[in-house]
Formats: structure tokens, C-alpha cells, sequence
């Protein structure tokens, strides 16, 4: 488990531009297949200002997980790349899922 972390966060680096993906892809791809809550963890205590492009990653149902104003803010951060976000946070995965 101790290259959890490295590994997810090397996956998540490559997400590009105007791409998204999910939870348990990124722990599939990582090599962790079965950790999706835990990549979600590890997202939810990055530090402030990281580079990482974590709202890239979305749940299994295509749809933004997190609610209130850190729903608004992966929105907007997904709408500048020119991802169409519903206003519920539902992505067409078939359109924008990444598959390296």
C-alpha cells in the first residue's frame, strides 16, 4: 500500500485536458483494482493549490460526487476545459471518459 498514493496520483497527472474518469478507474489503472473510496480519500486531503487535476475524477455513474461549493468549483473547473456538466453534475461519459 505505501505506493498507493504515487501510483494514483501518476495516473490522475495523465487525465488530459477536457477528459474525465472514475473513481475505480483510476484505482484500476493504479493497480489497486476494488480501492475507488480510497482514491476519493486521498483526493479529498490534497493539499491546497496541488497541481493534481483532481476534478477530472468522477464517480462509476458519470456524475460529480462532492456537494455544495466543492461540487460548484470541480463544475466549473470541468466547464472551462469544455466538459458539459448538467446542473444535477452529470457528465456523458461516452463523450468525455478517458481511456488510456
Amino acid at each position: 500500500m505505501d505506493q498507493f498514493l504515487p501510483q494514483i496520483f501518476a495516473v490522475i497527472h495523465q487525465i488530459p485536458y477536457g477528459k474525465v474518469t472514475t473513481y475505480g478507474d483510476i484505482a484500476r489503472f493504479s493497480g489497486f483494482p476494488g480501492y475507488a473510496r480510497h482514491v476519493g480519500k486521498a483526493l479529498g486531503n490534497l493539499p491546497e493549490g496541488s497541481q493534481l487535476p483532481w476534478f477530472r475524477v468522477i464517480n462509476s455513474k458519470g456524475e460529480i460526487s462532492l456537494k455544495g461549493e466543492d461540487f460548484e468549483r470541480q463544475k466549473r473547473h470541468l466547464e472551462a476545459e469544455g466538459v458539459e456538466v448538467s446542473e444535477t453534475g452529470k457528465i456523458k461519459l461516452r463523450k468525455y471518459k478517458w481511456q488510456p
